[in-house]
């Protein structure tokens, strides 16, 4: 079955589209640099004092149970409601938290201090799941058809770039300014975000599709039955199907890297903080190089999906099975940290195209009226098993002391599942092109 292409009749010229892009690769440079060094600290300081591999990994256990919660009605809202009206919203609500997270967080003592952490973080992933979604649906209100795939990549690139500063930034303020001082700076950078995003141009559909949402009653039956509607197109999509049983397994095995790369180096290996550091900021390297790439490549559409998606899967499977190697040999702090900052870098830069190709894909075949609920449950579906997976690698992990070996047998097996999923992903592709 061929799929519908969206309606993309919107008149946003390319010099609109540029300027439209530099205000988003700027709001996402200042904001994701901010929160990097805030969840960079805050982990560092979690596992000083608790000694823990789920340090690392208590955002990866909120985030996901917050948005399988909160699925239904973000989804219906980021569907029915002007985007901007709901950014405005989401960010005047984060300033808030902030503010309260800030004149609380010394009140508390010891672990003690996760009773205000906690709360904000269920606060901060209810805005970022708001934020996050919204932009993706809003992206051909910002931008032309021809410029979707650069402001994808630029995004990115900024995203990747604060990646970099953040590590060596983090650790330098965080012994400079303590722990309140990164809630300052983070209060200080989403007011700037916020800033940016208000000036943004959102070019709304001629038909108005959010005319009548001030009008429509909102009931427990009527919000199912729109989000229904958003699941019944999926079901019809035999693409997003195949690449649902793909994401889940890769972010369910790919958890034993985020929590499993701090554990293994500083509590088995004892090597201190700063070849994590360096790990990070290989990874960062390697997602901005993947998200430039993409902004110098000229957009293909769809051709090629198949090679474009399969690739980077088949890459980062063998990374992590690198990355294992590497631990379960003898090796100096050094050594850790440059062969593990260039794997990562590989294993980032495979991860960064295939996110940015399949988001591409779905912004140029998703009706924009379903964007906010597609988008929604697909990120929901593909982080909610995180948490299963960080407490699975946590006791894992601290129950042996060859932490290497568990990243080789993920690598095993995530490269045997995704040889089995070839055929039928290939079949897909080609059953819908248009």
């Amino acid at each position: 079955m061929a799929i519908k292409q969206p309606d993309l009749t919107i008149n946003i010229s390319n010099h609109q589209s540029s300027l439209q892009i530099f205000k988003a690769a700027a709001s996402n440079f200042i904001s994701s640099l901010s929160g990097k060094m805030f969840t960079f600290g805050l982990g560092l300081m979690l596992l000083d004092e608790t000694h823990s591999a789920i340090s690392f990994g208590i955002n990866m256990i909120i985030s996901p149970i917050v948005g399988l919660l909160c699925l239904v009605p973000i989804g219906n809202l980021i569907d029915t409601y002007p985007h901007k009206t709901i950014l405005t919203g989401s960010l005047t609500a984060r300033t808030l938290a902030l503010i309260l997270f800030a004149a609380s967080i010394n009140l508390f003592t010891a672990t003690a201090k996760l009773i205000p952490i906690v709360l904000f973080l269920i606060i901060d992933a209810i805005s970022t799941n708001i934020n996050d979604t919204c932009y993706s649906a809003a992206t051909h209100e910002l931008v032309n058809a021809h410029n979707i795939q650069r402001l994808s990549s630029l995004t990115q690139s900024a995203i990747s770039l604060s990646s970099i500063l953040s590590p060596a930034l983090g650790v330098g303020l965080y012994s400079l300014v303590g722990f309140s001082g990164f809630v300052i700076l983070e209060i200080v950078a989403t007011l700037a975000s916020f800033g940016t995003m208000l000036t943004m141009k959102f070019h709304y559909h001629a038909t108005n599709q959010f005319a009548n949402s001030q009008h429509a009653p909102v009931t427990s039956h009527s919000q199912f039955a729109k989000f229904h509607s958003g699941l019944n197109y999926m079901r019809s999509r035999t693409m997003i199907k195949i690449t649902i049983l793909l994401s889940v397994i890769l972010n369910f095995l790919y958890t034993a890297v985020t929590i499993g790369i701090p554990y293994i180096l500083k509590d088995q290996l004892h090597t201190g903080n700063g070849p994590i550091g360096v790990l990070e900021t290989g990874s960062a390297i390697g997602m901005l190089l993947g998200s430039l790439l993409l902004t110098l490549l000229p957009p293909t559409g769809q051709k090629r999906l198949f090679l474009k998606l399969i690739i980077p899967v088949l890459i980062l499977d063998s990374q992590i099975l690198l990355l294992g190697v590497l631990f379960m040999t003898s090796q100096s702090p050094t050594g850790y940290a440059l062969l593990g900052s260039f794997i990562m870098g590989i294993l980032a830069f495979a991860l960064v195209i295939l996110n940015i190709t399949f988001q591409v894909y779905l912004q140029q075949t998703v009706p924009t009226k379903l964007l906010g609920r597609v988008v929604a449950t697909l990120t929901t579906v593909n982080s909610s098993i995180m948490p299963i997976g960080t407490l699975m690698f946590t006791l894992i992990f601290q129950s042996t002391t060859h932490g290497g070996l568990v990243l080789i047998i993920n690598g095993i097996l995530l490269l045997g599942y995704t040889l089995l999923l070839l055929r039928p992903l290939n079949q897909a592709i080609h059953s819908e092109q248009p």
